[in-house]
């Protein structure tokens, strides 16, 4: 079960998210448990292993939105790496990057 304290220890700027929740923590665990959810992070990875960079940049772009609006730190930071990288449509290796969102996503999969 999603907690505030849970998101805490997983690295989130809980208190950042609540603010732009106006300290509604039931609507702020709402919201982290529909980004979790969003079919988004599945469009990234899968325009990348098939090297569509415009839908990986947009799919990137629109999770940095997401994961900064709600504060989620270990997210943000790898896709916000992975967003820049993508803005050029360098054909490149993003598994590095790829990876370390994965990683992050589970663990935050792990909490809902």
């Amino acid at each position: 079960m999603l907690t505030i304290e849970g998101l805490k220890d997983y690295g989130a700027d809980v208190d950042e998210g609540l603010k732009r929740c106006v300290n509604n923590q039931a609507f702020y665990l709402k919201m982290v448990e529909k980004a979790a959810g969003d079919q988004t992070f599945g469009k990234l990875t899968a325009a990348i292993e098939t090297g569509q960079l415009d839908e990986a940049f947009e799919a990137a772009h629109a999770l940095k939105g997401v994961y900064g609006n709600l504060a989620l730190t270990p997210l943000y930071q790898p896709v916000s790496e992975l967003t820049e990288l993508l803005r050029g449509r360098t054909q490149m290796d993003y598994t590095e990057y790829v990876t370390a969102l994965k990683c992050q996503k589970e663990k935050l999969d792990q909490l809902i």
